[in-house]
């Protein structure tokens, strides 16, 4: 730029920051760090056969639609988080759950439903499985606020979630004859006020 230019640059620029009415926008302030948590998530995977029988290969599609509306509805009712491994064992005679994260279906093709996919998450996340569980619900009935405030909501006031044998009722989908829509929602519900009870 030559030095004419420059001067005459230079002065109308001081000739603007002078006048009146000209407003000097201040910068914006700093967006104020916010810790945002997101929801955690159940996930799952099937391990399966390299070449799959035709037993296992029926097995595995039976599973799959059974943990996939599972997992649908507790990731729908609730925040809780897993990351879950599902095995086909015929060593297995119904169904199990472990805390450490893993599913079993044994042979019994009548196991292999959503009923029983809700009732092995709960085992993963605690019900009958953690030291929380012994604490809270090794009396006979649990003693955790949130879940009996939650069934009394359901219930009644004097209803209570009853325990043993690492199970809970009503609600606790230990058998066919008790699943519904409504008791699925409930089942999941339960056990998400159990895991903010400390279970």
């Amino acid at each position: 730029m030559n030095p004419r230019k420059g001067a005459v640059v230079a002065a109308l620029a001081a000739l603007l920051l002078a006048c009146p009415g000209v407003a000097q926008a201040a910068p914006p302030p700093a967006p104020v760090p916010r810790e945002q948590v997101a929801a955690a998530t159940i996930t799952w995977t099937l391990e399966r056969a390299a070449n799959p029988t035709a037993d296992q290969q029926s097995a595995y599609t039976l599973i799959t639609s059974a943990m996939n509306a599972a997992v649908a509805r507790y990731n729908n009712l609730s925040d809780l988080g897993k990351s879950i491994t599902v095995r086909y064992d015929t060593s297995v005679p119904t169904a199990d759950g472990n805390l450490n994260g893993t599913i079993r279906f044994g042979s019994n093709r009548s196991y292999m439903t959503e009923r029983t996919a809700l009732h092995e998450i709960a085992h993963t996340i605690g019900v009958g499985t953690s030291a929380g569980w012994s604490s809270l619900g090794g009396s006979g009935t649990w003693t955790g606020a949130q879940a009996t405030a939650l069934v009394r909501q359901f219930d009644g006031s004097s209803a209570k979630l009853s325990t043993g044998g690492g199970h809970f009722w009503p609600y606790g989908l230990n058998y066919d004859n008790e699943f519904s829509g409504t008791a699925a929602d409930r089942h999941v519900q339960i056990v998400a006020a159990m895991v903010r009870d400390g279970l």
